[in-house]
């Protein structure tokens, strides 16, 4: 099982958007079953879930001091994908949850309030040693500002090539417990969503890969 974790310091990044979205199209692009963890007090993806008509993602609702061990039961029972949604706020909590993921996704607005915030969260993420991906999210596209955003987060580690532009859309499905692409399939934001999916499906088939090449050297 691979556990995604989305985290920011900064709120509004869209990271619960960002993980209800992921968890569908995961479970779409018929790779195994996937499931959501809500950590966010606020309970944003929990009240998401809850609309939710269709059966899939699963939730886990589990305390968070057995978030270790919940993880461990879903990947005994065969789960593919465990995407966690996290507080935007510094805490041992974060800390302790940013251990426990196989990648860490970061979303970020381009904006320059999003981007004087991001230092923070990616020195808790390589602080825990794990592997990340910035994703710009509610972006114009044709904004420099959204140029600009991509250039600055390079120089801090690895930007996905696919964002999620600035669409209604997404906040209209979100409200009833579906997706974009589940409103509007074929729609600019399904495609968003179907090529940001393979990205990051795509950063754990590198690193199955530079392992082979390691035990092969």
């Amino acid at each position: 099982m691979k556990t995604i974790v989305i985290t920011s310091q900064k709120g509004g990044s869209g990271k619960t958007t960002l993980a209800a979205h992921l968890a569908v199209q995961a479970e779409c692009d018929g790779g195994g079953s996937a499931w959501l963890v809500d950590t966010d007090k606020q309970a944003t993806l929990t009240r998401w879930h809850e609309r939710r008509e269709a059966e899939t993602p699963q939730r886990m609702d589990v305390p968070f001091s057995r978030l270790a061990d919940g993880l461990g039961k879903l990947e005994k029972e065969g789960a593919a994908f465990c995407f966690i949604d996290t507080a935007p706020t510094i805490s041992e909590q974060s800390e302790t949850v940013l251990h426990l993921a196989d990648l860490v996704l970061i979303p970020v607005r381009p904006s320059p309030a999003d981007l004087w915030a991001v230092s923070e969260t990616v020195e808790l993420v390589k602080k825990a040693g794990r592997p990340f991906l910035f994703v710009i999210t509610q972006a114009k596209p044709q904004a420099n500002i959204t140029a600009q955003a991509i250039a600055a987060l390079s120089q801090h580690g690895r930007v996905a090539q696919a964002f999620i532009a600035d669409r209604v859309p997404y906040a209209v499905a979100m409200t009833g417990g579906r997706t974009a692409p589940e409103v509007a399939a074929h729609s600019p934001a399904a495609l968003e969503i179907e090529a940001l999916w393979e990205e990051v499906n795509e950063c754990f088939h590198e690193k199955l890969k530079s392992r082979k090449k390691v035990a092969h050297g």
